[in-house]
């Protein structure tokens, strides 16, 4: 038995991965509600109507799915070109401190001038955490993976000595948070009442913009260039270390406006359990997107989902939230075996 490539995979083959891995994952799911003692029909029914049975319940799927967006997008451009960059954590906990710094009346002015401020200096933070690895990896040879991934450690550490220190909200009671953000620093709700704020908007923005930078932009083109062959881009001269280095600007901007967005427009303060890990399970929502921008929207509309329902679910029959993490998990590790079949099939010698 051996694999041998595809060279041309036809529009069926290439729309299989997500399908597939989307239903082996609640196959999985089926199997763990029954050994849990649920019915699968009545937990799969529970999770559908906890995310999408009322305007509220919509609404929150939206806002959960709104820094999925940005840590999706993050990591599906980074991993376009070959730069894997998994410390998304970090980058978003950049932004959100940036935001939580300057946001508490540090700068005293309008709404319309300061969170364009806001957003720009949290996006520059961002950026400069994921360039230090990108130049490690294109001056040094260092491994990527293994930088961006202390890097999220590194920064929680400073993160949490902020908040016992300098940024720790004297009125707090001694909860490690800070300062709560003033009005002009707030984000508007898109529908008054509800949590849902003009953050989702931006992130789909991005979604959009990205998409336009990745099929009709020279940058996008050299990124996927350097991302298929390296070597071969090099070859055509195109200045890989310039597009490796753009690259992690734009993916660290975009993770660290996931951390403004939680800030300014829904926690209105930093603390440590500001992420829910939305820097990890932004890779889970970039490979289901199969690295597509706009793909990423729609990834991590299901995903929010999954996690809004499971906790409705767990609520009402008593089975574990933990089968939203298993079901993600199971995704994300059949989206890979099945995006190898995209490219190859076996052949029996």
């Amino acid at each position: 038995m051996r694999l041998e490539p595809i060279s041309n995979a036809g529009p069926a083959r290439k729309l299989l991965p997500p399908v597939l891995a989307i239903l082996a994952s609640f196959v999985v799911a089926a199997v763990l509600a029954l050994v849990a003692g649920g019915d699968p029909f009545a937990v799969f029914g529970l999770i559908f109507k906890g995310a999408f049975g009322s305007k509220f319940a919509l609404l929150e799927t939206l806002n959960r799915a709104t820094p999925l967006i940005f840590t999706g997008l993050a990591v599906a451009v980074a991993f376009r070109a070959k730069l894997w960059n998994i410390g998304a954590e970090a980058q978003f906990y950049a932004g959100a401190v940036v935001t939580a710094a300057l946001g508490a009346g540090a700068i005293g002015l309008s709404s319309v001038f300061l969170l364009p401020i806001l957003a720009i200096t949290s996006a520059l933070a961002g950026a400069f955490i994921l360039l230090i690895p990108a130049l490690l990896k294109t001056r040094f040879k260092v491994d990527e993976v293994v930088t961006t991934l202390l890097f999220n450690f590194i920064f929680l550490l400073f993160v949490s000595y902020l908040l016992e220190g300098p940024l720790k909200d004297p009125m707090g009671m001694g909860w490690p948070k800070s300062v709560r953000l003033i009005p002009e620093a707030r984000l508007p709700r898109i529908v008054e009442g509800l949590r849902l704020h003009w953050g989702f908007a931006l992130a789909l923005i991005c979604a959009v913009a990205l998409y336009v930078i990745d099929r009709k932009t020279t940058l996008g083109f050299e990124m996927r260039a350097v991302g298929q062959n390296v070597e071969a881009a090099r070859f055509a001269g195109i200045p890989v270390t310039k597009v490796i280095l753009k690259t992690a600007l734009l993916s660290g901007g975009l993770a660290a406006l996931g951390g403004f967005s939680e800030v300014a427009g829904l926690k209105g303060s930093l603390t440590l359990d500001l992420s829910a890990g939305f820097g990890y399970t932004g890779i889970v929502v970039a490979m289901l997107a199969l690295l597509n921008p706009l793909g990423v929207v729609a990834a991590a509309f299901f995903v929010a989902a999954i996690f809004v329902g499971a906790d409705s679910m767990s609520r009402a029959i008593g089975v574990p939230t933990y089968l939203a993490d298993i079901m993600l998990a199971s995704a994300l590790l059949m989206m890979v075996l099945a995006i190898l079949f995209t490219k190859f099939r076996i052949r029996r010698d």
